[in-house]
């Protein structure tokens, strides 16, 4: 080996490959900002991609079952269950949107109604600590701008029936091209080997991800269904509106049964300015979370999501910060399929073990 002039030493291998790392990792940080911020900018229509996607998951296989019946000499085309189950999920996501509108506009109305007197029995809570710290309370209470936060509820909820458009054709568009998703993965990746390697990852991913959504609409109408009980027998009103929101709030692992236990506490105190009243119903909506939650749930879900509860958390925190409400929604789904996606690579499975739950992200054994 030679040495360079005026007694510098050469460059060895290691040194040569330090700025090679740090221009390496530069452009990953540019390239996370950028994916980051579109994102961001584009979130209506990710959203709606994303949910588009999970439905037309969780239909494929019962159009793949229609398409295999016969009656008689007859067949049910392929187009025609694909037909059918579009009209069916423009029909759900339509009436859900109107439904939601209409609970949405009743809740406005309740709040507007009972503004003045829940302002003064939130306050209420701190009379404990003295007159001067419940009016202080009190006067911070009304100076928040209640019509701002009203507008952009309703703005939101009339994005609704946008959204539920846009859905429509994305799941129609992938419908119309389902028929061809295996000739276009065979002459993506070249070899048909590689092609079913894919295609079995995405398979895995449906599966996982439409037996959790399932299981988890199933756990949620329970759960909505028995606060709706609890509701009625109690005789208080906004029974419908905080039993829908209990269902949407259980598709948020953790905390969405915490808010949703808290917000059916706190609104029985405001429509009936009575602590017990609200601490009952506030144990027994608690109870029924923990038991359908906590005992039932994870009977029916068994192995399948085999996600870790930190991971979880992180997921929900990210995806909320970046597309708000629903990106937490849709949290579980997308770390189920990075869980996944992460196994197949020798130099990403680190990340899907620290994403499962025992360290184990590939399937169990099937039982014999």
């Amino acid at each position: 080996m030679t040495e360079s002039p005026r007694g510098i030493p050469p460059l060895t291998e290691e040194r040569r490959r330090e700025p090679r790392q740090l221009t390496n990792l530069l452009l990953g940080i540019i390239a996370f900002a950028l994916v980051l911020f579109l994102l961001v900018q584009a979130r209506f229509v990710l959203i709606s991609l994303a949910i588009a996607i999970i439905l037309f998951s969780l239909t494929s296989e019962a159009i793949n079952a229609i398409a295999r019946l016969q009656i008689g000499p007859v067949r049910v085309p392929n187009w025609l269950a694909s037909l059918a189950a579009l009209v069916l999920i423009a029909s759900g996501l339509f009436t859900a949107s109107a439904v939601l509108l209409a609970q949405a506009n009743e809740v406005v109305t309740m709040i507007l109604a009972y503004a003045g007197p829940a302002q003064k029995a939130i306050a209420g809570l701190f009379g404990w600590m003295g007159a001067d710290v419940e009016a202080a309370v009190l006067a911070s209470i009304q100076q928040v701008e209640l019509a701002g936060y009203l507008s952009a509820l309703a703005s939101q909820a009339s994005s609704l029936l946008s959204a539920a458009v846009l859905i429509t054709l994305f799941v129609g568009f992938l419908f119309a091209e389902r028929v061809f998703f295996q000739a276009k993965l065979e002459s993506l990746m070249g070899e048909p080997a590689r092609a079913h390697n894919v295609a079995r990852t995405v398979g895995r991913i449906m599966r996982r991800v439409n037996h959790y959504l399932l299981v988890k609409a199933a756990v949620s109408v329970v759960t909505g269904a028995a606060v709706y009980g609890v509701f009625k027998t109690g005789g208080y009103e906004l029974a419908l509106p905080v039993a829908v929101l209990t269902f949407a709030l259980n598709f948020i692992p953790s905390i969405g049964s915490i808010i949703a236990t808290v917000i059916a506490g706190l609104a029985v105190y405001v429509l009936t300015q009575d602590a017990a009243d609200a601490t009952g119903v506030f144990a027994v909506c608690g109870a029924l979370q923990f038991v359908i939650g906590n005992v039932i749930g994870p009977v029916l879900m068994g192995r399948a999501l085999r996600l870790s509860s930190f991971g979880i958390i992180i997921s929900l925190a990210f995806w909320g910060a970046v597309w708000g409400l629903p990106g937490m929604f849709l949290a579980v789904p997308i770390m189920v399929a990075l869980m996944i996606i992460c196994a197949q690579s020798e130099t990403l499975r680190p990340l899907a073990v620290m994403l499962s739950r025992e360290g184990l992200p590939d399937d169990p054994p099937a039982q014999g």
